[in-house]
């Protein structure tokens, strides 16, 4: 990945202002975040001093990988050998503390992730330093003071570099084409689960490659006809449910390219819509228009909310609207704390950079729901819509 020159000078300007050395970090969603470069599993660490210089410390695997990001210098340490029995700490220990020293790091403030967060699974299981981070540090670098930098370190998630925004562009076109080939095998008959594969098997398969991605999958699910009342919860489940004519299809998607996340969800209908179930999209839908009209920098994220909420009460589904219309997405992507946050109690303000999702829907106990789910792009002037398909009723009715 080219140098983004941008993300370094906004963080050499953060550390400068903090009146911090640099920041290292663990986190696979913060090590993307300084250099560039997606962790596999969970044990590289990343260090940016606040003279712009960037340094990667790896598993020896993950080395050919790591020299993807950015980071002008790259080490690599061995979390496992056959001469001995070690934890990842103990590995990492002395090839940190001489990396620390290589990029002079050696004293002063480092800030550094210590509470809690949302990591999105980049491999089947994952390593987390957690609170070892903090006395791995202290060991490798004794005369540096660590400084917890979360709050610091969201903020500066919450704004995308141009470069950051053109990945999280190709992370959706990519599900837009797994969306583009599921409909095409979406029909009744099948299983929720098997509806659910058939949308996730090109995130993988059309990602890998596409405009030079090199790692692409994600997350699928279906649920439909009463099932699609319950997806407002907290995850979504596919379950072996057969899906009939006439029902509602909910099909959310969080996928990756590299590191860089989605959050979408379109819904369709299984043959041509009764009167009720197009009152409902009607509803959904008008949202969604008073939502991405409402998108301006500057604005407050809470009047965001307010508009879509306002138009599905108008449209009598108030009540039925029972989550926030959405929250910051590409560093990962169901952290619903991530700013902006378009929350009623919300005190953040729409930036230029921002992405996040825009999810008005509704869920009617016994009966269905549905739910419209976009990616945005704060700009200059407005907005950009990222996921520009299958938006209107007549994209989401399938005969």
């Amino acid at each position: 990945m080219a140098r983004d020159a941008e993300r370094i000078q906004r963080l050499k300007n953060a550390l400068q202002e903090a009146q911090w050395n640099a920041f290292a970090c663990a986190l696979p969603i913060n090590v993307l975040l300084l250099t560039g470069y997606w962790p596999v599993v969970g044990t590289a660490l990343a260090i940016v001093t606040w003279e712009g210089q960037v340094a990667l410390l790896v598993p020896e695997d993950e080395e050919a990988l790591a020299r993807q990001g950015w980071a002008d210098v790259v080490s690599t340490f061995q979390p496992g050998t056959l001469e001995a029995i070690q934890t990842v700490i103990e590995a990492a220990r002395g090839p940190l503390a001489e990396l620390a020293k290589e990029v002079g790091l050696e004293q002063g403030h480092i800030g550094y992730e210590a509470g809690p967060v949302s990591e999105p699974a980049s491999y089947a299981a994952m390593f987390l330093y957690g609170g070892g981070m903090t006395a791995l540090l202290r060991q490798a670098c004794p005369t540096a003071t660590p400084v917890p930098a979360d709050d610091l370190l969201e903020r500066l998630r919450s704004v995308k570099t141009p470069q950051e925004l053109e990945r999280i562009r190709v992370a959706c076109r990519i599900a837009e084409q797994a969306y583009l080939e599921g409909t095409r095998q979406l029909q009744p008959g099948l299983k929720e689960t098997e509806a659910a594969a058939a949308f996730r098997q090109p995130l993988s398969t059309v990602g890998v490659g596409f405009e030079g991605v090199g790692r692409a999958d994600g997350f699928t699910f279906c649920m439909s006809g009463p099932n699609a009342a319950r997806a407002y919860a907290a995850y979504q489940r596919s379950t072996d449910r057969i899906l009939e004519r006439g029902d509602f299809a909910l099909i959310h998607c969080n996928s990756y390219a590299d590191g860089y996340w989605t959050d979408i969800t379109r819904t369709y209908c299984l043959g041509e819509p009764d009167e009720r179930k197009r009152k409902m999209v009607a509803a959904v839908l008008a949202a969604r228009e008073a939502a991405l009209q409402a998108l301006q920098p500057g604005v407050q994220a809470a009047e965001v909310d307010r508009a879509a909420r306002q138009v599905m009460t108008q449209h009598g589904f108030g009540k039925e609207f029972k989550h926030p219309t959405g929250h910051g997405v590409g560093f990962a992507a169901i952290n619903h704390n991530a700013p902006p946050r378009l929350h009623p109690k919300s005190s953040d303000v729409l930036e230029t950079g921002m992405v996040f999702n825009v999810e008005p829907g509704l869920y009617v106990e016994g009966y269905g729901g549905l739910r419209h789910c976009d990616m945005v792009a704060v700009t200059a002037s407005g907005m950009e819509l990222l996921t520009p398909f299958h938006t209107e009723l007549e994209a989401l009715v399938l005969p």
